[in-house]
């Protein structure tokens, strides 16, 4: 099973979309750095920290990697701390994927080699294994669209409703 490290961002727009439970069933071993649970989810309800704290795999850094988390964030100052966290995780964690909302984190993360994707490429996957309907993932296309603190490129959203649309016309 492929490890898949997740940025807070993408879990954070998952949880706005009620999609948390879906994406927690697809078929890879989700890992998520300490520091991420600990400083940027203290807004999830209980039940949402407790389905992760039970699906997704906590990491902690050694010294070694906290020290090459410094790097990183001296290297790339526009990365958050938390991002460098993720970013190194994934560094040390051959065959990965990494799942972020962050273009800079998105590049540094592809220029280094490490399979990189979004929250777009999750609704596919959900999708595909059939771990979501049509229905919930075109409502949470279009609440991506409304919300302004969701970050997507418009032209790739807009396909991507577009495509869902078009799946939900085909349903019975």
């Amino acid at each position: 099973m492929r490890i898949l490290i997740s940025d807070t961002s993408c879990l954070i727009d998952l949880r706005k979309a009620s999609l948390l439970e879906a994406f927690v069933r697809l078929r890879y071993d989700l890992v998520i750095p300490d520091v991420l649970l600990e400083q940027e989810l203290v807004n999830f309800s209980t039940v949402d920290k407790e389905l992760l704290q039970k699906e997704l795999r906590v990491v902690s850094l050694p010294g070694e990697g906290v020290i090459g988390v410094q790097s990183v964030n001296r290297d790339y100052p526009a990365l958050t701390l938390n991002d460098c966290f993720a970013f190194v995780i994934a560094e040390q964690t051959p065959n990965c994927i990494l799942m972020t909302g962050d273009r800079r984190l998105r590049d540094l993360a592809s220029s280094s080699g490490i399979e990189v994707h979004g929250i777009l490429w999750g609704i596919d996957e959900m999708y595909n294994a059939r771990s979501a309907t049509v229905s919930q993932l075109y409502s949470a296309l279009l609440l991506f669209k409304a919300d302004s603190t969701v970050r997507l490129p418009a032209k790739d959203l807009n396909i991507w409703i577009e495509r869902y649309e078009s799946l939900l016309k085909k349903m019975p």
